[in-house]
């Protein structure tokens, strides 16, 4: 970091001296696009730039992960069912790896236009993916031929190559976790068109009207993202502990609950 950076850092910091603050500036959070990339609506959130790269408020991206935390921790604890989205290969593993940790749905790969305004046909291919599954495992496909059966097996490793994550999604989701909206423009139109919240990492290209609690940071580095997930994670473990135990996300004991407007 050179000197003019740390001089800008130095001087966010001495706003917000907390913990979660020097968090954020060693993963490299305060890093925003290009100044002429810089949607308009992204001003609030500039501190300043350097050379042409804009320089993120801190202050303002750990308000708003707070803000984020918080929604996510009260989603968790009321068993809600969420959707983890991140398709960029800085974000896909990391993704990945907390909606596993949790049984929640994940689109790491291509999003599926149709996926959340669509379901139901989206539905009948993940469940025609699980009855394949099942067909195989029960021995159900030896009846076919050599040549049919590698015909199923590729059918199997499309299906699961564009609807794998999605095997968890038994409905709409309750709200969706995103790295970058600008990378994920159709699952946010088909959200909000739902009314879907969104919780979501965005940068300084990225309009915040777009998600109901926007975090503002780098969404193109591994360890920025990391810290962003990491947040999410411990915000899910916290509100989970006090979750009806025993039942998969998105039910409890009176039934499923209705999307947020």
């Amino acid at each position: 970091m050179d000197t003019q950076l740390k001089e800008l850092t130095a001087e966010q910091e001495n706003f917000f001296p907390d913990e979660s603050f020097r968090e954020a500036i060693d993963a490299g959070v305060f890093y925003g696009r290009k100044k002429s990339k810089t949607n308009p609506k992204m001003k609030p959130f500039i501190f300043g730039d350097r050379g042409g790269i804009e320089i993120l408020d801190l202050g303002k991206t750990v308000e708003g992960m707070k803000e984020a935390a918080a929604f996510i921790k009260e989603r968790a604890a009321a068993n809600a069912l969420l959707l983890f989205v991140g398709t960029q290969p800085a974000a896909q593993e990391l993704v990945l790896r907390v909606a596993k940790e949790f049984n929640y749905p994940f689109v790491t790969g291509r999003w599926i236009g149709g996926t959340l305004t669509n379901f139901k046909t989206i539905a009948k291919r993940i469940d025609h993916l699980k009855q394949l599954r099942s067909d195989m495992a029960s021995g159900a496909l030896e009846k076919y031929t050599k040549k049919e059966r590698l015909q199923i097996d590729r059918e199997i490793n499309r299906l699961t190559e564009l609807f794998g994550g999605l095997e968890l999604l038994t409905r709409a989701p309750d709200a969706l976790v995103v790295v970058d909206t600008t990378a994920h423009e159709t699952a946010i139109r088909e959200a909000l068109r739902l009314h879907i919240p969104v919780v979501a990492f965005i940068n300084s290209d990225a309009s915040p009207d777009e998600v109901r609690y926007p975090v503002v940071g780098n969404n193109a580095a591994r360890k920025s993202i990391a810290w962003f997930l990491e947040k999410i994670r411990a915000a899910v473990l916290e509100g989970r502990a006090s979750a009806p135990q025993g039942l998969p996300p998105g039910e409890n004991a009176k039934g499923p609950e209705k999307t947020a407007a």
